[in-house]
């Protein structure tokens, strides 16, 4: 018999499930809140014909599967880049990572930086109980306490100390002590960023590796999920549509969906309560000028500096703004649990200009075509020492009573692009081995 399956959510999770659904004997259909598809992997265009993605988005996975089935979805229409990162420290501009690129740095600085990793090359690192610890243990307390930790605090609004190390993955090269004496005597360094070329749609921003899924799929847009009764297998949405369900996969962030399960226990409730993720106010700029940037990322280290990280989209694709001018996208972080946002977020417009300014990526002078700030609730997932715990209980809560979870925030994870779709298609995957 035809199943019913319900996908929660429409960014690249959701469809990664409805892709793995495609040819099985089900009636998949999805829902989101919002009025079109996308989620976090929606595009969107400013007045001036300016492409601006939510957040940075390239595609950069070595999975060949993956690779065909995003280039299938816009005709092989793509642009390959090689990827170029680089770092703001006190008007100094360095190649990243800064830890084997410290060349122009101050002297006294590079010399008790090399002296303090050298001093830990010649001692085994104890397993540390949080990131701070390994921070200090593997690049040594300087250069820990003068860039990653204040990093950490811009980015994951939260001490070092107060985070796991489970996420570090590729995230943080560990040099050799070769690398950081050469880093520190030459700028010609090799590029040992894990990512060294990505890539990304010609036309339409990154949301065009969806619109071919979108053909294949039912979708029921305006659909916010207000009740899940997991006994009755329905769904009630705030519109009074109710509908049952044999399966469900949901890509809804976890500290939402939790409190939306009807029965759901205090324990679960109070875990979900527990989990921690980053908001951001998006800040976007169109300038009348086409050379500000030789980087794709730009990481600023200093505490007064009001964003954390700026994007260039006008390096992504040519099609993403009018001939001779470019395009910023700058990230400013909170977190509900850690940093509240308090202010209205168009009031960063102008203090992200000034310190645009500031560090030379525009000139007082570059006359601005555009510019808008945009907050999106949800970000990156902030892995504190609260998660693991936590988010054990919710996704064995979650796997108890037959909902799929899948994404960065129903994995609750630290997910690319390809990572996120798979999620999906293992959510799926878990769904129809229950039925």
């Amino acid at each position: 018999m035809t199943k019913k399956i319900a996908i929660l959510g429409t960014g690249m999770a959701g469809f990664g499930a409805a892709h793995r659904l495609r040819n099985e004997k089900a009636d998949v259909l999805m829902f989101d809140k919002n009025a079109a598809y996308g989620g976090v992997t929606t595009s969107f265009e400013l007045p001036g014909e300016f492409t601006f993605d939510h957040g940075p988005h390239v595609s950069f996975t070595k999975d060949e599967r993956i690779q065909k089935i995003l280039a299938d979805n816009i005709g092989g229409q793509y642009e390959t880049i090689q990827y170029y990162v680089n770092n703001y420290w006190k008007e100094r501009w360095m190649t990243h990572p800064v830890q084997n690129n410290m060349h122009g740095l101050p002297l006294d600085l590079i010399t008790t930086i090399v002296c303090e990793f050298a001093a830990l090359a010649q001692h085994e690192q104890k397993s540390p109980l949080n990131y701070e610890e390994w921070l200090r243990g593997s690049y040594g307390n300087t250069f820990a306490e003068t860039f990653p930790m204040v990093y950490t605090q811009k980015y994951h609004t939260t001490p070092a100390a107060n985070m796991t190390t489970d996420w570090i993955g590729p995230r943080m090269y560990r040099p050799s002590l070769k690398e950081v004496v050469y880093g520190a005597l030459t700028k010609a360094t090799a590029n040992i960023h894990y990512v060294t070329h990505f890539r990304y749609p010609s036309r339409g921003g990154f949301m065009s590796y969806l619109h071919r899924f979108a053909q294949d799929a039912k979708f029921q847009f305006g659909h916010q999920l207000v009740k899940l009764r997991p006994k009755e297998r329905t769904l009630v949405f705030s519109n009074g549509v109710e509908t049952s369900y044999d399966g469900v996969v949901s890509s809804i962030p976890l500290p939402d969906l939790i409190p939306l399960i009807e029965g759901a226990p205090r324990h679960v409730l109070d875990a979900a309560h527990k989990l921690a993720c980053t908001s951001v106010v998006l800040v976007n700029i169109g300038v009348a000028r086409s050379d500000i940037s030789s980087a794709h990322i730009s990481y600023f280290y200093e505490p007064d500096i009001v964003f954390t990280r700026l994007s260039f989209p006008y390096k992504m694709s040519p099609h993403n703004m009018p001939a001779g001018t470019a395009s910023i996208q700058a990230e400013l972080y909170f977190s509900k649990k850690y940093r509240p946002l308090t202010q209205d977020p168009n009031q960063f417009i102008e203090p992200v200009i000034k310190d645009l300014v500031r560090c030379g990526v525009i000139n007082a002078e570059d006359k601005i075509l555009a510019k808008q700030a945009l907050k999106l609730d949800y970000a990156n997932v902030i892995f504190d020492l609260d998660r693991t715990s936590a988010l054990d209980i919710v996704h064995g809560y979650l796997s108890d009573i037959g909902v799929g979870y899948c994404g960065r925030y129903g994995d609750w994870g630290y997910m690319w692009t390809d990572e996120s779709f798979k999620s999906g298609e293992r959510a799926a995957e878990t769904v129809l081995k229950a039925l």
